[in-house]
């Protein structure tokens, strides 16, 4: 019992990095299987197309499904143009904000589809289909050659046959070879940026490393909390109504939220050096319910609080 509590620890305390993990192994699995299984180089002149076809366009998707499953995304949109109201920022530093939201969200919208064209690179399948088809690879390759057409039409079979690179040239690294260099290049880049920007981030922090320990355990405790609040609310208005309309009674008073209380909490959050609060609730109840101008003070959005909006909606599946 003690091994699963403290597997399960590790799991919790690290399940940003285990997410990523998981999602970069299910890629790697998913082009293994499409290179495998449905992919078959014509080796002709469609080479091209059907290469970046496969190598692109399911990083495209891959790119599309992280914007669409990131919780921060619904939040920055929903409720953003109501219909009474224009679809635009109110001021510079809103717009702001939401650009340095989009570009978080981007970040890790990324992580799949750069896995999927890393892996790929790495199998060389797709690149060297569509290496074969590409002009300025058959201008480098056949310039020196005398009948540049058949050597072309050699170029366009590659794929299909692992001897005729030697026979065309020995002077360019093979296609294979090309690939899988510009996926390690492409790794190592990855990395290197991934770390820069986490250092950057963290010495941006506002708060200390403690702090900002103890502020993701309030987060989620938070919304523990939120959760169980709100589902025993639910469930009374719920019993309520469904009470009045079968007695045909008139229902009891009963508080619920406004719709300007709910839009207060759902805003994205700002960091105030000013006053400290550790999320828009907590912001909300110490600033009379919203209505004092403090809770309409302009603040920063470090990256590194980021968790701060995620939490709730993770949560809720949201």
């Amino acid at each position: 019992m003690d091994k699963l509590r403290g597997a399960l620890d590790f799991c919790i305390r690290h399940q940003t990095v285990l997410g990523y993990s998981i999602v970069s192994l299910l890629t790697a699995a998913s082009e293994y299987i499409f290179s495998s299984v449905v992919f078959k180089c014509p080796c002709n002149s469609g080479n091209m197309l059907y290469g970046s076809v496969f190598l692109l366009v399911p990083a495209f998707i891959l790119l599309l499904l992280g914007y669409m499953v990131n919780v921060r995304t619904w939040r920055l949109l929903t409720g953003s143009c109501p219909p009474e109201k224009h679809c635009d920022c109110s001021s510079w530093g809103t717009c702001a904000r939401y650009c340095q939201v989009l570009v978080t969200v981007t970040a890790r919208a990324l992580v799949a589809p750069l896995t999927w064209i890393a892996v790929a690179l790495l199998r060389a399948s797709f690149y060297e289909c569509a290496a074969s088809g590409n002009s300025l690879i058959k201008n480098l390759i056949c310039k020196d050659q005398k009948d540049q057409e058949e050597c072309q039409n050699l170029l366009f079979k590659i794929p299909c046959d692992e001897q005729l690179p030697t026979k065309i040239s020995s002077k360019f690294l093979s296609l294979q070879a090309q690939s899988q260099l510009i996926g390690w290049f492409l790794i190592a880049s990855i990395m290197t940026v991934a770390l820069i920007s986490t250092c950057v981030s963290r010495c941006c922090s506002p708060v200390s490393y403690l702090q900002l320990k103890f502020w993701k355990i309030y987060s989620k405790k938070e919304q523990e909390l939120f959760e169980i609040k709100a589902k025993e609310h639910a469930t009374k208005l719920a019993e309520i109504n469904t009470h009045c309309f079968f007695e045909a009674t008139d229902p009891a008073p009963f508080h619920t939220p406004s719709n300007e209380d709910w839009r207060k909490i759902s805003f994205l959050y700002t960091f105030s050096s000013q006053k400290q609060y550790y999320s828009m609730i907590h912001k909300y109840v110490n600033t009379n319910r919203g209505n004092s101008a403090r809770f309409q003070e302009e603040g920063q959005n470090p990256p590194v609080l980021g968790f701060v909006d995620e939490t709730h909606a993770i949560e809720s599946g949201f």
